[in-house]
């Protein structure tokens, strides 16, 4: 048999296990949110130590050294608006941490957040713009190219084809598990990646490159709604004199920053946490919105519920309806509809009575 077969049936062998057997199941559970909305928050600055990342000036500029004062800006920020929040960061320092210990560490914390944060380059200068990427399968070559580069530091690693079950960074097939995992998070994390990159559109990089997928080891198991954005091309000449000053940081990390607050009132708002609304005993009237209906009960990481923790179940004749939220009115609880909507496009206002569900 061909050499170019072997290979091909190796990783659809090794794709298969981890389908079947949960070999890239995570070794700590998801965040334990009981619905008052995200209490830690872990910043991954790209790359570090040995790994300098992109670089441009023979070395005068880096990427680790951007992404690690973009980082720390944007953490400073959360800390000072919400001081009850949890900011961790993957490393404050110039060191080098592996890939698989960025995700174990947000997951050991139990984060409600991963924000990885990168600097881009490619061998055609005039390329320029912000994009953001969340845990899936590539669908371009170009973005099969960018998975490459950011996974590539896995061969700077001590052992990494082990450690990483065989992966192959620079081989296509080896992609093939992140087309069989299922992110339960991956609504969360496309719609914090799709406010981040709407915050880019107001500069100081104008150009939006929008928000993409992709096989990247950072996300691979991860818990929580997580993302990898791309501030800017260091090879575009543009782009770099922003990437290195400390106005254009400031103003990227700002930029983040508002993509979080809208992201946490938006998930509040889910979570039916919104200020004002007291909640009331099961055996009350009141009212909530319905997210889904379902022959079967779903378990709690079933991919339906795409994250959400804090909902009920009731059981009818001849369905499971699922609800979120507990309002006082009619119109407390409509306030709130547009928000879970953006997760689950189907929802809409019921009435719960005596345990009952009705319209």
């Amino acid at each position: 048999m061909p050499f170019k077969e072997k290979k091909k049936i190796k990783y659809a062998t090794f794709a298969l296990l981890f389908a079947l057997f949960g070999i890239v199941a995570p070794k700590y559970a998801a965040a334990d949110n009981d619905g008052s909305a995200i209490k830690t928050v872990v910043i991954d600055p790209g790359h570090g130590g040995h790994d300098p990342g992109t670089n441009w000036g023979n070395g005068k500029y880096k990427e680790k050294d951007i992404v690690l004062s973009v980082s720390l800006k944007l953490g400073q920020l959360i800390k000072e608006k919400y001081p009850d929040i949890k900011v961790l960061y993957t490393r404050t320092t110039d060191k080098y941490v592996e890939l698989s210990e960025r995700s174990d560490f947000a997951n050991r914390n139990r984060a409600d957040l991963f924000i990885s944060v990168h600097v881009n380059s490619t061998g055609t200068s005039s390329v320029t713009g912000t994009e953001t990427f969340v845990m899936g399968t590539h669908k371009s070559e170009s973005n099969f190219e960018l998975c490459k580069a950011e996974n590539s530091v896995i061969v700077l690693e001590d052992d990494y084809q082990s450690k990483y079950e065989g992966f192959d960074p620079n081989s296509p097939e080896s992609y093939i598990i992140f087309s069989l995992l299922q992110n339960v998070h991956l609504e969360q994390s496309l719609r914090f990646a799709e406010l981040v990159q709407q915050k880019y559109k107001s500069g100081p990089i104008y150009a939006n490159r929008g928000v993409k997928q992709g096989g990247l080891i950072v996300l691979w198991k991860s818990t929580m709604p997580a993302v990898l954005t791309e501030i800017g091309f260091l090879s575009n000449a543009k782009d770099r004199s922003i990437l290195v000053s400390r106005e254009g940081q400031n103003k990227i990390a700002g930029n983040i920053f508002k993509a979080f607050c809208e992201y946490k009132t938006e998930i509040e708002q889910i979570h039916g946490k919104t200020e004002g609304i007291e909640k009331l005993r099961p055996d009350e009237e009141y009212y909530a919105i319905q997210i889904l209906s379902v022959a079967k009960p779903l378990g709690p990481d079933a991919g339906d519920l795409k994250g959400l923790t804090d909902y009920d179940c009731i059981k009818t004749a001849n369905a499971y309806k699922y609800i979120t939220g507990r309002y006082n009115s009619r119109n407390e609880a409509q306030r709130n509809l547009s928000a879970v909507r953006k997760i689950f496009k189907g929802a809409f206002v019921v009435k719960i009575t005596n345990g009952k569900i009705g319209i």
